[in-house]
């Protein structure tokens, strides 16, 4: 069987920046790298409540264009793969053959997050390897600006 390093992606900066690690260990450790990008049609229905009906094949077309941007400039060192799924349950499944799990701690987004529950908590917690959660990049903050110097007042005597 081939070493390989699986990576859930989603499309987030968090999914991205677990990729790009995941593609620069598996350089370090020799090993093959698979993106593995879920989707699934109740999703749908849990985001829009008032959803009639979810086009399945539409859904499924979105989500390899996901995936195809998801791994633009890593085509040559990955292996895409779409599945059918709760992301938690592929992923954990795919752990089985892999030499590691590597996930973002972003993704879902706050709503769908909360209803769903966090895929890398469940990875970290159920993988059949180790996990490598990856957290989202902070936006670079930016200095305040300088406050203007105030003369420093010190009180007299107290008398």
């Amino acid at each position: 069987m081939d070493r390989k390093i699986v990576v859930g992606v989603d499309g987030s900066t968090a999914g991205r920046t677990a990729l790009g690690w995941a593609v620069e260990e598996a350089r370090l450790r020799g090993c093959a790298v698979e993106a593995v990008l879920t989707w699934h049609a109740d999703y749908g229905m849990v985001i829009d409540a008032l959803a009639t009906g979810v086009d399945r094949a539409a859904l499924e077309q979105e989500s390899r264009g996901v995936l195809r941007e998801a791994v633009a400039g890593f085509a040559d060192e990955v292996r895409s793969v779409l599945v059918e799924g709760d992301a938690r349950d592929v992923l954990v499944r795919a752990s089985r053959d892999a030499e590691l799990l590597v996930v973002g701690n972003r993704g879902a987004g706050p709503v769908r997050g909360a209803l769903l529950g966090s895929v890398s908590s469940y990875c970290v917690h159920h993988a059949h390897c180790p996990v490598v959660v990856i957290r989202q990049p902070k936006a670079p903050v930016e200095p305040a600006p300088a406050a203007e110097a105030k003369p420093v007042i010190t009180p007299g005597p107290l008398l």
